[in-house]
């Protein structure tokens, strides 16, 4: 292996930070209740994160899905998790969609959803937030 350079790969020390739910940010209703299903497109939105470990470290995902096509509308990824990151990825869904108003955008109860800079997005499109409840099911 030495001579050809080879190693072993080395376990990952560093976690990402995941999303932080204990926050004083306003947390929206849950509108949706567990009814995941939409008859028209662009009625509700759903929005989430997810983080990949990659070569180069932790790649930061934000994603909005359509909930009656089932097709992601909206994109973004950045090396951090910051409210630009989810406010990137709407952005880019309202562009390409052009959402009437009433349109409800469900997410997590995240600080990256729940921040300032996003519900005045929302309001900007005349969306409408809608929040899971925390635990399991949400």
């Amino acid at each position: 292996m030495r001579r050809h350079g080879i190693r072993a790969l080395a376990g990952r020390r560093f976690r990402p930070c995941t999303t932080d739910s204990r926050h004083d940010l306003p947390i929206a209703s849950n509108l949706l209740k567990q009814q995941f299903s939409a008859a028209l497109p662009n009625t509700v939105w759903l929005a989430d994160l997810t983080y990949p470990p990659t070569g180069e470290g932790w790649l930061y995902l934000a994603a909005v899905l359509d909930l009656a096509t089932r097709k992601i509308v909206g994109w973004s990824m950045r090396d951090h998790m910051r409210t630009e990151l989810t406010s990137a990825a709407l952005m880019m869904a309202t562009q390409r969609q052009r959402p009437a108003a009433g349109l409800i955008c469900h997410s997590d109860r995240g600080s990256q959803y729940a921040a300032e800079a996003y519900r005045k997005q929302l309001v900007g499109m005349k969306a409408i937030p809608s929040m899971s409840r925390t635990g399991w099911g949400s």
